[in-house]
């Protein structure tokens, strides 16, 4: 005799819900596109042109009411893949700096949003949270910092930014200010070189101090930030009252590659109370690679430093890095308890819940690509590899140099290399000097649309003083001598044809 159900209880809804044979199917034939693209990818173009409108048509259907079937979800993602892409990984690709996604990330990543773990707090991932914290101590000890550094894993630059400012604004006003604002404390200053990154105006915007607080102090012949200069900002601030805070050193810019006196800028922060944050989000991978580990002399000594394994480190998107030199000033800054999250510390043996150290309260396994990544290649891989990066960027400008074509437009530090095309035949400066510039920089700017419109290669620019230049990045395992050939062969075939369609009226136009 069958037994009656209880209205009560719901019945059981399985729509969502795949069983692990039909999962794996799902994913062996995402794992299969994956490995075409990977096959497939030296021959294809590094980008393509369809507009918005053509992209959105592709890409972009209803959703509908009834499931799609595996099928067409799986021609839905092929299309994607090889019609509406554009390939960071491709070994052409050297415009902006974004990683090439290590194989074996991807595949981490797979597994880590299959686990699906909120990094947020240890009860809630445990495994997770002890990788995270050996990857930290890892990336603290290549660093040089102390024992007592700590961080955490954020999204990217921008935020570990964000992060790392935080904590020094929180520290050099005090902790009630997490309380009070800034509105209770008086006019403050924070000092970075007119190469900064964006992000320290965006995070000081967001922190409530505002971006007007920010002084660009001026940078020298090599793109480095003046120490004379600094002294004297912080010296004027001092005299009217404004209270100086923060400096923002740079190791690698984003449009040469420069890195700031970190070593002299330490002193100075020393002896003049000052928090002393890096920006590395580009260059700070480079600490790795032994011949290029003398240039960062000095980032040992950072209260605060901000770099991106998704850049120099290949790594799959997102993951940056904040690292601090006393972990206990990010807790101080980020540290927030609700009265749902319950735990008796005297009975469970947990370490600290990652969550109290940034932003993020919920956070992904970002640090298992990383951890993996650097398991299967090792170090001395990761440090051999950043290495010939910048020995590509240097045999680019030695190219660039011989070629009667090209200028070289600032030294190569790292691996940012950065030139302009010029005619052999274009006039000198003596008639117009100031018309010759402003053509060259149109010039080179329709060298530069045209070239990520070709697809063969892929360079973004620069903007240097008033002259608008191209700009080369290696931040590729892929990419090789016959890759950066291209790139100058390239852009002298365009160069020429725009050279020669741009310049009968260019001069009578641009008086």
């Amino acid at each position: 005799m069958s037994q009656r159900r209880d209205p009560a209880i719901p019945d059981p809804v399985q729509s969502l819900n795949w069983d692990a044979e039909r999962a794996k199917a799902f994913g062996d034939r995402i794992v299969e596109l994956w490995g075409e693209y990977l096959t497939r990818l030296p021959g294809l173009p590094v980008a393509k042109h369809d507009d918005a409108g053509v992209v959105r048509r592709g890409v972009v259907t209803t959703v509908p009411d009834e499931p799609l079937g595996e099928d067409a979800i799986v021609e839905h993602l092929r299309s994607l893949a090889f019609e509406y892409a554009t390939y960071p990984g491709h070994p052409r690709f050297m415009a902006y700096i974004t990683g090439a996604g290590t194989v074996p990330g991807a595949a981490a990543d797979l597994l880590a949003a299959g686990l699906n773990m909120n990094v947020g707090a240890w009860r809630l991932s445990p495994g997770p949270t002890e990788i995270e914290r050996a990857l930290i101590r890892f990336f603290a000890e290549a660093f040089g910092l102390p024992t007592g550094a700590g961080g955490v894993l954020v999204s990217g630059g921008a935020m570990a930014n964000f992060t790392g400012l935080k904590a020094a604004r929180d520290h050099q006003l005090g902790l009630d200010v997490r309380r009070d604002g800034v509105a209770a404390h008086g006019p403050v200053a924070v000092y970075a070189s007119s190469e900064v990154h964006v992000t320290t105006d965006r995070a000081l915007d967001m922190l409530g101090l505002g971006s007007g607080v920010l002084r660009k102090v001026g940078v020298d012949d090599t793109w480095r930030m003046r120490l004379d200069a600094l002294r004297d900002a912080i010296r004027a601030d001092r005299d009217r009252g404004v209270q100086p805070t923060i400096v923002v050193a740079t190791a690698g810019t984003v449009a040469t590659g420069a890195i700031d006196p970190l070593a002299d800028i330490a002193e100075l922060c020393e002896r003049e109370g000052l928090w002393m944050h890096v920006d590395g989000a580009y260059g700070g991978p480079a600490v790795l690679a032994d011949d290029l580990r003398p240039l960062f002399g000095g980032i040992e000594r950072a209260d605060s430093i901000a770099f991106d394994p998704h850049k120099w480190m290949y790594t799959p998107h997102s993951g940056g890095c904040v690292l601090v030199r006393d972990e206990a000033r990010l807790e101080e800054s980020f540290s927030a308890h609700a009265s749902y999250i319950r735990e008796d510390t005297e009975r469970v043996e947990h370490e600290v819940d990652l969550g109290h150290l940034s932003p993020q309260f919920s956070r992904g396994f970002q640090a298992l690509k990383i951890w993996v990544s650097l398991l299967a290649h090792g170090r001395r891989a990761y440090g051999e590899r950043i290495s010939h990066d910048a020995a590509l960027a240097r045999y680019l400008a030695a190219r660039v140099e011989a070629h009667p074509s090209f200028e070289l437009a600032a030294p190569v530090t790292l691996s940012i290399c950065c030139f302009r095309y010029v005619p052999e035949d274009l006039p000198g400066g003596d008639g117009d000097p100031v018309a010759r510039e402003r053509y060259l920089s149109a010039l080179n700017e329709r060298i530069m649309t045209e070239l990520q419109l070709d697809g063969r290669v892929f360079i973004s620019n620069a903007v240097l003083g008033d002259a608008f230049v191209l700009r080369a990045c290696v931040v590729n395992f892929r990419t090789e001598a016959a890759d950066m050939d291209a790139v100058l062969d390239v852009a002298a075939e365009l160069g020429s044809r725009l050279d020669a369609e741009l310049r009968p009226s260019a001069f009578a136009s641009l008086d």
